[in-house]
This record gives structure tokens, C-alpha cells and sequence, in this order.
């Protein structure tokens, strides 16, 4: 049983740290973040969004997001169409040099999914993420109910 856990989260950590590298290495030369890549990418791939949706999709709090969206605007990759209040459920629209920038993060993600893609058979990759969103929704259930004791402690 131990020997199970540390292979999972061994390779878990791995996974996500790989992950994090190659956005780091990719967006050195923009000066971009990890969160900003992932905004850059969603905005890029859904035509737009909300930061409401940017949170969501990303699995980012609130916090995360809007710094995100703060320096992705200040620096010229997105505007924002309205100037409300509501600026959270404002849509968010890439400008051209976000626009290059998301399409560089697409093309790169593309790259590295096909790469990933050659040891694979298409029933195993299906299989793969399958058991992925198994394992993650089974977390999150765990972990639900240890919040829950937590404060009823």
C-alpha cells in the first residue's frame, strides 16, 4: 500500500512540475507566468471569456485569476469590453499580440499532446484520461468530506 501512494504522488508531483517547466521555458521570452498561460489559452481557444470563467477552467481561485487578468491587460495581451463594476463577469477579448501569443501556447500544447500521443494507442490515451478524471473526482470527494470533519471538529 505505502509503495502504491509514493508511486502516485511521485509521479502526480513529476507530472505537474514538467508541466510547470515547459510553461516557464516556453513564456521566458514573454515574461509570463504559469497562470497567464493558461488564461492566455483558454481566452485563445474559447474566442474569449469571463474571468468568472477563466477561474473555472483554469482551477484557479479568484485571487489567481484576477492578478492574472491585471498583467495580462496592463501589459496589452487582453482588454477588457466593459468598464463596469461587474468587471468579473466582463468579457475578456485578446488583442492581436494576445492573440500571437495564445496561438504559440496552442500550437505548443498541440506539440507536446502529440508527443505524448506516440506511445499510446488511442484506446489507451482514452483509457489514460479516463482514469484520471476517476482518480480526481474521488480526491475531491475525499477531501470534501475531510473539510467537512475539519470543522466540525
Amino acid at each position: 500500500m505505502q509503495g502504491r501512494f509514493e508511486t502516485f504522488t511521485v509521479l502526480i508531483n513529476r507530472i505537474s512540475r514538467n508541466i510547470r517547466k515547459i510553461k516557464i521555458q516556453e513564456m521566458a521570452d514573454y515574461n509570463l507566468r504559469s497562470a497567464h498561460v493558461s488564461c492566455l489559452y483558454c481566452l485563445y481557444t474559447n474566442k474569449g471569456a469571463t474571468a468568472t470563467d477563466l477561474c473555472e477552467r483554469c482551477e484557479e481561485d479568484k485571487a489567481t485569476i484576477s492578478r492574472a487578468v491585471d498583467y495580462l491587460e496592463t501589459n496589452g495581451y487582453l482588454t477588457c469590453e466593459s468598464k463596469s463594476a461587474k468587471r468579473y463577469k466582463s468579457p475578456l477579448i485578446l488583442t492581436e499580440k494576445g492573440m500571437d501569443v495564445g496561438k504559440k501556447i496552442a500550437d505548443k500544447i498541440s506539440a507536446v499532446l502529440d508527443a505524448l500521443s506516440d506511445d499510446l494507442t488511442e484506446e489507451e490515451r482514452i483509457a489514460f484520461y479516463r482514469s484520471l478524471s476517476i482518480i480526481s473526482e474521488s480526491l475531491e470527494i475525499v477531501s470534501q468530506k475531510s473539510e467537512i470533519k475539519e470543522k466540525s471538529l
